[in-house]
């Protein structure tokens, strides 16, 4: 096993190995430079479908997803996220997923299907590395807040994209039954990770809608730096995937995005997720 730095702030390949043959040991060590690196990309895995959910059965309680939930499932399932000529990219903007429920997911693994010509990348950002380059009076500031988290924005983005393919009866039926099942809850804005000591900034993209105990203005204003911050090209990494390339990444540490730059052109990725355990504030 070769693990390969991909970039300064975060990011690395492990090469010679594939998920499906993991012995404990080797899985130990892949687990540790997910830790250390934020995300790890496994190249040319090709998983099949079975295989991708149980690798990820390795990592923890596998997720069902939230909107899945409401939809009546009850046991774990794949996020089959397709995008193309006549469904809209929805995920072009930096966030962690989930972070609108109690207990967010802790890992992701993202596996490519079908990938365009030109473009479809994702970028992942390191939270910790924001939170490292903020000063020591900021840093201070900021440790002990929390932020709310509300489901609107997830479900605004979900009905548009498969409104082509929804009544509209049922994507009101949808939006119900999600404020109701996840209404609003708080994280810390600065998490301690256990696995390694670092902290590392907890940012929800625009489902984190305000700082608890700050006036709007104040809220916008704190949360308009910090997204510039994960904006910034030194903190992130692009990957150009190859079909059947894995991706697995904390989702405490990191914020990713797709590129949003190959449409009309279809790419298919699936993901599972990993449950978390309740967020340690630092």
């Amino acid at each position: 096993m070769e693990i390969v730095p991909v970039g300064g702030a975060l990011g690395a390949e492990i090469r010679g190995i594939n998920p499906r043959d993991l012995d404990d040991a080797t899985l130990a060590e892949c687990m540790a430079a997910l830790h250390e690196f934020g995300v790890v990309f496994f190249p040319g895995a090709c998983l099949s479908p079975e295989e991708h959910m149980a690798f990820g059965a390795r990592l923890g309680r596998l997720e069902v997803f939230p909107a899945a939930r409401v939809m009546g499932a009850t046991e774990p399932t794949f996020q089959v996220i397709e995008d193309g000529p006549d469904v809209p990219i929805a995920a072009d903007r930096w966030h962690t997923d989930a972070t609108y429920i109690a207990d967010p997911p802790r890992y992701a693994l993202l596996h490519a299907e079908l990938v365009p010509e030109r473009g479809g990348d994702t970028l992942w950002a390191s939270t910790a590395a924001v939170f490292d380059g903020l000063s020591s009076t900021m840093q201070e500031f900021l440790i002990g807040l929390e932020a709310e988290h509300d489901s609107a924005p997830f479900i605004a983005g979900f009905m548009e994209k498969v409104a082509s393919r929804v009544s509209e009866e049922k994507l009101a039926e949808f939006s119900v039954r999600m404020k109701e099942m996840f209404p609003p809850v708080t994280h810390p804005l600065v998490l301690h990770i256990p696995e390694t000591g670092r902290r590392a900034l907890y940012l929800g993209g625009d489902v984190m809608t305000g700082i608890v105990g700050l006036v709007k203005d104040e809220s916008d204003a704190l949360l308009s730096m910090l997204r510039a911050r994960v904006a910034d090209a030194s903190v992130q990494i692009r990957w150009r995937w190859t079909p059947g390339d894995l991706a697995v990444w904390d989702e405490r540490t990191t914020n990713h995005r797709n590129s949003g730059d190959y449409w009309p052109q279809r790419r298919i990725i699936r993901r599972v997720e990993v449950r978390g355990e309740p967020l340690v504030a630092a």
